[in-house]
């Protein structure tokens, strides 16, 4: 599907069996996923773009690259992004968070807003959104929906686990939104969950039912 990236890397692939895992504990489980998040982060932030600075190493002055621009935004959907922005925080420590909180209503599955808190400036950054799966697509609609309402202008959306609806409806709404997950399973089940999937991923993460 045009504008999204499938992570082929053995690595993130193997990581995400384990994941995948039913009796993965909650301990390893939260692990796993803090994995995948530096292993994506370093995918989704492959073409940011670069400086050149003139620095002094111990040995003369040269000219290195460095990234340009403003710092980046990592953007987890409430509560199971939590889970993966911890990874990528390891990576980019010096990016700022906004925090989204959406939850899926389970009779209608339309996204409902509880939290939202985000920079001043994030027409001037570049903003990554986390979420473990795009199911529906609903949630990351509405989350992408008001990032866009606050300024946001360069919006990119990683998950793990994707189901073809969701990419499609997520596509046709927000195209200007490139996307990179792990794996595209097969379908949506009645319940509108992902199949074969993980499961819950919020109440896997953080043990609760």
């Amino acid at each position: 599907m045009e504008g999204v990236t499938v992570v082929s890397h053995p690595l993130v692939q193997h990581k995400l069996t384990l994941l995948r895992e039913k009796q993965r504990s909650t301990k390893s489980f939260r692990e796993l996923c803090r994995e995948l998040g530096s292993l994506m982060c370093y995918e989704v932030t492959r073409d940011l773009p670069l400086d050149w600075v003139e620095i002094e190493t111990p040995l003369q002055r040269i000219k290195a690259p460095k990234i340009g621009g403003k710092k980046l935004v990592f953007a987890p959907i409430l509560r199971a992004g939590l889970a993966l922005v911890d990874g990528m925080l390891d990576l980019v420590p010096a990016a700022r968070v906004a925090h989204i909180g959406l939850y899926r209503d389970p009779s209608t599955r339309v996204a409902v807003e509880y939290f939202f808190k985000a920079p001043a400036d994030l027409g001037e950054r570049e903003t990554i959104v986390i979420a473990p799966v795009i199911a529906t697509g609903n949630t990351a609609v509405a989350a992408i929906d008001r990032l866009k309402e606050r300024g946001a202008r360069n919006i990119h959306m990683t998950c793990l686990i994707a189901a073809p609806e969701g990419l499609e409806r997520l596509r046709g709404i927000h195209p200007d939104v490139p996307i990179w997950t792990a794996a595209i399973d097969d379908q949506l089940n009645d319940m509108a969950f992902i199949v074969p999937g993980l499961g819950d991923a919020g109440n896997r993460a953080y043990g609760t039912e």
